[in-house]
Parts: structure tokens; sequence; C-alpha cells
């Protein structure tokens, strides 16, 4: 058999991951032992994973998150609000299929971007699309598109994306025509996608930053709805001063403090990996 045609087929046919299997079986001598059914059974698979790394690229590519965040990065031992268990009942994405809303609230610093992209990253890996924008881009964008002609289009493209993360709602108060747009993007969404919200404002005081009352009424009951809820609190992250705080906390508490630059340098360690993992 003439192997070579038959791998430009393969990759004619853009069976790119059949076509790799293909030659690696050609140059080890170990895949002879297996019967027809076996190679060609593991031509498949390598051909499934490699669409599934492709589909994964691209949707994080489309995806446009902030942060090469993830669920098993999240810090939990920090006191902030950010219950272990409440996060990661969430890592099936499920809350996504549900086209359940989750909104995180919280001082500057304390990770809401981060957990925000977290949670988009798991939905992505779960075979969901997912779009990242922070709320006065999107506001401006809009505004734009209103007077090009493409506010239609960008509306329905939004529209279309399972889980769209809007991230710093309310660093100021909106206009009633911007209100008035962030109510079509959100009316577009209710009990068909899922959307995340991250806001320096506690909940409470959204609807007054949300402008015209009744407009305001109409987002936050349609955020409010079918929502998960994450207060956080506590030290800017960023600060290095809060690390220390949260050190001297675990030694009252009875633990062992462990090294500063321990601690640091496991969270580099961890980036490190991601970082070789994604090339």
């Amino acid at each position: 058999m003439l192997t070579t045609p038959t791998l430009d087929k393969l990759r004619t046919m853009n069976l790119m991951g059949m076509a790799h299997a293909l030659q690696e079986q050609m140059e080890r001598t170990d895949y002879q032992a297996l019967t027809f059914e076996e190679r060609l059974g593991l031509m498949v698979d390598r051909e499934e994973q490699d669409r599934e790394n492709r589909r994964l690229y691209r949707y994080l590519k489309a995806a446009k998150l902030r942060s090469n965040a993830s669920l098993e990065d999240l810090d939990f031992h920090r006191t902030r609000g950010l219950n272990r268990s409440t996060v990661l009942a969430l890592a099936d994405a499920r809350w996504v299929e549900a086209n359940h809303n989750i909104l995180i609230v919280g001082p500057t610093g304390i990770g809401k971007t981060y957990t925000a992209c977290a949670l988009a990253q798991t939905a992505i890996r779960r075979g969901h699309t997912a779009f990242y924008m922070r709320a006065p881009r999107m506001l401006d964008e809009l505004s734009v598109a209103r007077v090009d002609g493409r506010l239609p289009r960008l509306l329905a493209a939004w529209a279309r994306v399972d889980v769209l993360v809007i991230d710093d709602l309310g660093l100021q108060a909106l206009t009633n025509q911007q209100a008035a747009d962030l109510l079509e993007v959100i009316e577009d969404r209710h009990q068909r996608h899922a959307t995340i919200v991250t806001s320096q404002l506690p909940v409470k005081q959204w609807h007054e930053a949300l402008g015209e009352p009744t407009i305001a009424d109409a987002i936050l009951d349609r955020l409010l709805n079918n929502s998960h809820r994450f207060d956080l609190s506590g030290p800017s992250l960023r600060d290095p001063k809060s690390l220390d705080a949260e050190l001297d906390l675990a030694t009252e508490n009875g633990a062992d403090r462990p090294d500063k630059s321990e601690t640091l340098a496991g969270s580099e360690k961890r980036r490190a990996t991601k970082a070789v993992a994604a090339r």
C-alpha cells in the first residue's frame, strides 16, 4: 500500500489528526503488533482530539478573555468570600445550559475579573462559546454602532454567545440611552443564554447606577432572576502586604506559616506551567 498518497489525501480532507497518527504508526514498529481495527481506532481517536484542540483554541481566541484564568488556579485560601464548594459546583457548566447568570461584586483588586474569566473558560472547555468585554467599552461600542448602522448586527452577534462576560459594570452612572442599550443586550439573552457581570458596587446600589428607574427595574429583574452571586471582600490581592496579613492569620489559627517567597514561587510555577501547555 502506498502510504504517501494516503497521507496527502488525509491532509487535503483536513484530517490532520489521522494524518499525524498514520505517520507515527509508519515510523514506529511497535504498532505492527496491533490489529487493523486497533490502529484505525487510534487514528480516529487522534483526529477527535485534534479537532477538540482546534475548537478550544478557536473559542478561547474568539472569547478575548482578559485573563488566562482557570478554576484550578483560583485562590481559596485567602478570606474574601469565594467559597470553594460553591465555585466548584459551577465547574460542570450546567448553569450555562440552564441560562443562569453569575454576579460577582467586590472592591478593586479582589479577583472579580479573574474569577469571571475562569468560569467563562470552564464553559468554553465544556463546548460553549464566550465573549468578554468591559462595560464602558461595550456601551461605547453600542453608541458607535448606532451611528454607523451596525447596531442590529452587533446586538445579534452578542445575543448568540453562550456566555457573555460584562466586566466593571457601574463604574459611572449610566445615561438613559446607555441604560436602554444595556437593557437590549440583557433582554436578548434573558432565559436564552448565560451572562456574567462584575461590579465594584454592591447589587443593592445597582438600581441607582443604572439610570432611569423604569429601565433599571427591567435590567435588574432580568439579571437577578436565576442568578448565582458572589460578594467578595477584603484587601486587594495585588498588594503584597495583604499576603503577609493572610499568612499571619494562618499562623494565629495554628497553621504553619509558609514562606512568602515559596507561596509566590508556587503561583509563578502554575503560570509557567499553563504557558507551556498553551504552546
